[in-house]
């Protein structure tokens, strides 16, 4: 680990948080308002959308891959960029396609595939460097605050982006839609080349890049092997199953068994995320402490966020029961603050768990778990809707079956409470060499 007065300071991490934001315009541009047209502009199967969207994440499996290259080097500027650039090109490409789908169908599918597969490489590229730059870079102590900080602005990023593409889309038109996504692009690429300028150094010379190359499959094994590495990949996947499990069938529930408009199940999702808000700042405030004082280690944080995850889809599983009357809104604000904090909590843990192991390393970890969270979005989300037609045609009734899943997705997170709970335990690989560094840090709670 570099030292102390090599961190850094908040201004930095909050650069780092205007990439993290730049990101999210474009993706949520690829996601939502291009699902949105080629559904309802376009009359096209819902399916397809979906499966764009989950192309995206299947291709994220080449993150550990993308890491390794920003590992060789030792700089990981140049791939955040270099990510960017090739996101905002699928972004634009994404467009292109959909304007063609109105003429022809065919080659409109076929550009939206490779505009997708650029996305999920932009996205693996730019999103695995830019989290091992800030585990790098940033004090222990404000890892749980930083987490909280670039993830809020992404969130942030997100808003604004749908508000203003929102407003500047009326009256829709396919060259509208080209041109707006053309120009964040842009503006994210040249927001990632102002926050990224001057905050890395040069990395390792060319000598000692050279005497460090081995062949990717070497290094992903060598990381593989550390347990700590492996059990936390393994983590990671569970949870992030439970929290995308419950993702696209949260509103239905409401609709189908409480009576919710579209509009009011709407605002319930906008519960939800306050709640996430809520939960990242308690983490945020709890890691940095107050006076010097902490409360709690990341893996308290992430090991309780879980547990309080699980209890809260236990309270929807009773709610699918009882029905009109319970108080709905309030448990699903509670979901989304547990959510928020084990969320948070996993990243911090991430950052530190990063620069343990072998040296070089940093950008294969990372991306073996960016891609094992990738991976369970996709599947998570698909799994959670299967899951709620399959119970509804066997039950015959929404809210029992609607129960059994949150309840089989509070299972999950136990599950994934229980993993995070032997983190600490796991013994040191015979391949791992961690630095002193790394060893004290592995100790430090924060």
């Amino acid at each position: 680990m570099k030292p102390n007065a090599d961190y850094l300071g908040w201004f930095g991490i909050i650069r780092l948080g205007f990439v993290q934001a730049a990101l999210g315009a474009i993706v949520v541009i690829a996601t939502s308002t291009m699902n949105r047209v080629m559904v309802v502009e376009l009359a096209l199967p819902a399916m397809l959308p979906g499966a764009l969207v989950a192309l995206h994440y299947a291709v994220q499996i080449l993150r550990p891959r993308l890491g390794f290259g920003s590992d060789i080097g030792g700089r990981r500027t140049p791939w955040i960029i270099g990510g960017m650039a090739v996101l905002g090109l699928g972004g634009v490409l994404a467009a292109a396609g959909i304007a063609w789908m109105a003429s022809n169908v065919a080659a409109g599918i076929a550009l939206a595939v490779l505009a997708f597969v650029l996305i999920g490489v932009g996205v693996g590229s730019a999103g695995t460097s830019l989290l091992v730059l800030l585990a790098k870079r940033v004090d222990p102590g404000k890892r749980a605050a930083a987490a909280t900080i670039v993830w809020m602005m992404m969130i942030v990023g997100f808003v604004l982006t749908t508000v203003i593409v929102g407003a500047l889309l009326d009256p829709y038109s396919a060259k509208r839609l080209l041109m707006i996504t053309a120009a964040v692009a842009v503006a994210a690429l040249a927001i990632t080349l102002l926050a990224t300028a001057g905050l890395e150094g040069q990395g390792r010379s060319s000598g000692e890049a050279e005497a460090d190359k081995p062949p990717f499959m070497e290094a992903l094994r060598e990381v593989w092997a550390e347990s700590r590495a492996r059990r936390f990949t393994i983590f990671v996947f569970m949870s992030m199953l439970a929290y995308s499990a419950q993702d696209l069938i949260l509103e239905p529930f409401a609709g189908s068994v409480f009576g919710y408009t579209p509009g009011a199940s709407t605002k319930l999702a906008g519960v939800q995320h306050g709640g996430v808000l809520v939960g990242m700042i308690l983490v945020a405030l709890a890691g940095t402490g107050w006076r010097g004082r902490r409360f709690g280690s990341l893996q308290a944080w992430t090991v309780g966020g879980c547990v309080a995850s699980c209890a809260a889809l236990l309270a929807l599983t009773v709610g699918g029961l009882t029905g009109i009357g319970w108080p709905l809104k309030e448990n699903v604000f509670l979901l989304g603050a547990a959510n928020g904090a084990f969320a948070v909590a996993a990243i911090g843990s991430m950052m530190t768990y990063a620069s343990e192991g072998r040296a070089g390393r940093e950008g294969v970890r990372m991306g073996l778990w960016g891609a094992a969270q990738a991976i369970a979005f996709g599947l998570g989300g698909f799994a959670g809707a299967a899951a709620s037609d399959v119970a509804r045609a066997a039950i015959g009734a929404d809210g029992p079956a609607y129960a059994l899943v949150f309840g089989l997705e509070s299972l999950l997170f136990l599950v994934a409470a229980r993993l995070a709970a032997r983190l600490s335990a796991a013994p040191p690989s015979r391949n791992s060499f961690p630095s002193p560094a790394g060893a004290q840090l592995a100790g430090q709670k924060v």
